[in-house]
Order: structure tokens, then sequence, then C-alpha cells
């Protein structure tokens, strides 16, 4: 019977087959390139790889078992992952900023008997439960007990013997199991096969080629941080190693490691932009960048650095299924499906809504195990997303004639106001336009008359001072009338997930505060597309 094409070998999208092939096709290339300047090429890499393997194996570490990890970007990082990998096993990355019910939540749910963490972490190990955890090696100062816990050094993983998987590993195994966000809920832990890995690189970023060397400073608990290492071991490139964005040296950095590829995402390009301007400006190797979202300060920062700057909409759960060429034309955009993936933008029926009209992205890919099968031990999660046959993202879209696709927002954080549908998104940049504004959040509360009113919630740069009046006043000629916020609060920090994403479900809960600024108590009415009460402060 012949293999079906649609599946690649297992030599071009699993971690162990990987490392060996390239081990002896390239065995002096630099795989691994970190900050103080050492490297590991890629025959080193497997061999540091093998015997950390072994070194997992002694703590019963065996096929298909689960392994934590709880670093920051480091060497150890990537070691204990791709050791596990190596083995068989799934690597199961949790976020640093971790602690409370929210890590004990991670460690429950992860099934894992075997911790790999940071010395600095260790405290709060000691605050909470550990569950099934058995195991924990130390990257660090190996303090003396916690609990019933047995702690190792980092010896362990540099063992005398080297390891192979029992079976071989298959494209359709686990990679790794990554916990979402948690900014609705608990944390659900998303299963990523090694063919989604794969597909992510080869089929979503096929602008960087073997010979890229790319920057992940992204953090390896998130599918953008892993998913830049990946991409460099599925195409046998190098892959430079930095524990986050910096952005004061960012350039420096990309001169002295010669970076052509990396990922900027969120507020990375403003800072970029407000550095001041250089005569170096496009004194760099960087050629070719991932960019979510393609705004006005994308475009920008492309035009004044000179880079090739490619948009897209990925999830933990997808594999880049929609992605844009070079510096698109139309600001706003994701991109168009990639080859291999339906797209389709659908009511709450599942039927297909006009083009311009707003509904929920749906997916299908042709290639099996290319998105996620579902969320590990949670099953009615993994059945609500998977309904007659398509994956559903949970994000509100649109989709123009010429089959651009625009994200809208999330579904549950979408307003609607006096029969008009917001997306707190297009709010939420427009008021980012403000020069006092760091960070904007708009949510829905209850209307006196009948559906939403907008409360806008923003914070300050710093040595800024914002008043709402002046905002709103802002905001006028930026945005539709029926956008406008009724309500605007003006807080000293966010409440934010462990992955610094803003928790609107808090802001929702805390409604209308005593310190929210109200426009129409303030004498402001927008009636018939009309703004008063704007001219007096």
């Amino acid at each position: 019977m012949d293999a079906d094409a649609r599946i690649p070998d297992r030599d071009e999208c699993v971690v162990g087959d990987l490392l060996r092939h390239w081990a002896h096709a390239r065995p002096d290339k630099h795989f691994l390139e970190f900050e103080d300047g050492s490297a590991w090429t890629f025959a080193a890499t497997l061999s540091r790889v093998q015997q950390a393997a072994a070194g997992l194996r002694s703590l019963g570490v065996r096929q298909s078992s689960h392994v934590l990890c709880w670093m920051p970007n480091a060497a150890e990082a990537v070691l204990a992952w791709l050791a596990a990998n190596y083995l068989g096993a799934v690597h199961v990355p949790i976020n640093t900023g971790y602690r409370g019910r929210l890590l004990q939540h991670a460690i429950e749910l992860s099934d894992a008997r075997v911790m790999v963490v940071h010395s600095s972490l260790l405290p709060r190990l000691r605050e909470i439960g550990t569950a099934q955890l058995r195991d924990v090696v130390v990257i660090g100062e190996v303090p003396e007990a916690i609990g019933e816990l047995t702690l190792h050094g980092i010896e362990v993983l540099h063992s005398s013997d080297r390891a192979e998987p029992s079976r071989p590993v298959e494209p359709w195994d686990p990679n790794f199991i990554m916990l979402t966000s948690g900014t609705t809920g608990p944390s659900k832990a998303v299963i990523c096969t090694y063919i989604q890995t794969w597909c992510g690189g080869a089929m979503g970023m096929d602008y960087f080629d073997a010979e890229d060397r790319v920057l992940a400073n992204l953090p390896l608990f998130h599918i953008s941080g892993a998913g830049a290492v990946m991409d460099r071991l599925t195409k046998g490139g190098t892959c430079i190693l930095q524990d986050g964005f910096k952005p004061a040296t960012f350039w420096d950095t990309v001169r002295r490691f010669d970076i052509t590829g990396c990922c900027l995402v969120g507020a990375m390009t403003q800072f970029l932009l407000r550095q001041p301007p250089s005569g170096r400006d496009r004194d760099h190797p960087l050629r070719n960048v991932v960019t979510v979202p393609w705004n006005q300060d994308s475009r920008a920062v492309a035009e004044r650095y000179g880079l090739q700057m490619h948009t897209a909409f990925n999830m933990t759960e997808t594999a880049v299924p929609i992605r844009s060429g070079a510096n698109p034309e139309v600001l706003g955009t994701c991109g168009r499906p990639r080859p291999g993936v339906e797209a389709r933008v659908v009511d709450g029926n599942d039927i297909e809504v006009p083009h311009g009209a707003v509904g929920e992205l749906i997916l299908r890919a042709s290639r099996p195990w290319e998105i996620t099968q579902g969320y590990y031990r949670n099953p009615q999660a993994t059945a609500a997303v998977w309904r007659n046959g398509w994956f559903h993202t949970g994000d509100a879209f649109r989709r123009d004639r010429s089959g651009e696709f625009f994200f809208v927002d999330r579904i549950k954080d979408a307003i609607r106001r006096r029969g008009e549908n917001i997306s707190s998104f297009e709010v939420e940049a427009e008021a980012l336009c403000h020069p006092a504004v760091l960070e904007a959040a708009a949510i829905p509360v209850p209307s006196t008359e009948s559906e939403d009113e907008v409360l806008l919630v923003v914070t300050a740069n710093a040595g800024q001072v914002i008043e709402p009046r002046a905002l709103l006043r802002f905001l006028v000629p930026r945005m539709a009338h029926f956008m406008l916020p009724r309500y605007i609060r003006v807080v000293a920090a966010m409440p934010k997930t462990p992955t610094a994403k803003i928790e609107k479900h808090r802001l929702r809960v805390e409604g209308l505060t005593a310190d929210t600024w109200d426009r129409e108590a303030h004498g402001v009415t927008v009636r018939g597309g009309r703004v008063a009460g704007l001219e007096s402060d």
C-alpha cells in the first residue's frame, strides 16, 4: 500500500528523527545559539538530548508519559523538552507566572509525575498541593525538601547513558500539550501533534528557509516561541534563544547574531517605532518578520526598517491556517487560507454569512492531525469546538469579496448596542492611538434601555495623564458614533493572566465602579450620529 503523501516522514517532523537526521547531514551547523555566546551544533544537541533522555528515563519517564517544564527561555528548557520528546513522551510547558490555584490546576491537569523547574520558582510549590507530581529536576540550587517531592539536581540531565524510544515515535503522536491563556475560565490543555507543529513552520512560515537565523524571544510555553524552535529543527536552521523581548537592545542583538527572521507581536512594533531615528535603521540583516496585527504601526515598522512583514491568524490549536504575503496592501487583514485549509465565516447554525458580514471563523484541513484533536481531559470542550466536521475558533471574522479574512473580536468579547454589533478590538485599537494610552480594554456593561453600553478601561503611559473627556474628543472623529464609549475608566494597572493578557472577565465583574466616568452624567450626548457637549471641559 502506498504511503499517504499528506503525512510527512518521521525525519521531517518528529523530534528524535529530526535530531538524528541533522546530526548526520549537518553535524557542525549551529542549531541553538544563546545570549552568553555559547552554541550547540546539531551533533552536540543530539548527544546532549540522548543523555538527558536517559536521565528522564531513570525517573520513570516512558513513551506517552507527560513531563512538566516550568522554565524561562534557557538552554535547559529546550534540553528537557527535546529529551522528553526523544523518548516519545509529551512535553508540557507551563507559564513561569503561574502560582497558587492556577499553578495547582496546571499541575493536576498535566497528569505529570516528573517536572523540570528553575530553582527561583520552587517556593511557589510550597504554597500548593502538588497532586500526582513525584520527581522534580531543579535547574539551579536544590533546596533540602519540598513536601513529599523528590528533588534532583541538573546532573540527572547529564547522564553518562543514552536512551532510545521503545517504539518509533509517529508523526501523529503528541509533541506537546500547551495550556491556553485562561482569559475566560480555567486553562485548557491543547494536544499538539508533530504534524501540527511541522505544518506551522513548513506550510505557515515557508518564507523562512534552512539558511535563516531566527530569533526565539517569545516564551517557549507559548506556541509562538515553541514554533520558532520547531521551525528551525524541521528545516535544519539556526535558532537564537533569548529570554524576552528587549526593545532597547533589539537591533544590537539582531546585528550581533546576524538574525534574519523573528516574530513581532502586539506592542513590540510600538516599542520599535519609539526608538530614536538612526542612520543605522536599515543597517541590519533582518529580512522576514511575522507580525500580528497588521496595522499602521506594523506598516510603519516595515517601511522604516526595510522589512518584509507577514501577518497571519493562528491559535495554539491550529497551524497558521490563514496568512498573508509580505507587506499586504490592506490594513487589518489576516491574509487568506493557505493551501490545504478551508475557512468559512458562519452564523450560529454554521450557515455561511454574506461577504462583509461578521460571523464565527471555522476551519478544516485536508491533512489529518493538522488541527488539534482536542483538549486533554476535557471532552466537553473538545465537542464544543469540533462540530459538523469543522473546528470552531470562537473568533468573530469577516471576509471580503477578494478573499481576505479580517479578525473582528473574540465572540465572547463582542458588544451589541442598540442594534449595532461593536468590535471591542476596534474600539481598543482606536484608543491605543491616543499618545497617552498604554493599554485599553473595551467591555459591555448593561444598558438602562436595552442590550449593552460600552465601557472603555485604559491605563496611561509613564508620566502621562488621561482625561476622559479629552480621550472621548480624540475618539469622535475616529470611529462610528455608536461605537463611542459611554463610560471611561482610568486604572493604574489592568488585571492580567500570567501570559500578560488582560482579564476582561474580571473587568466585567467589576463593572461600573465609583471612579468610572459617565459621559451622559457629564453632559455629553450622542444622538442621531451627532455628539454634543464635548466643547466644554
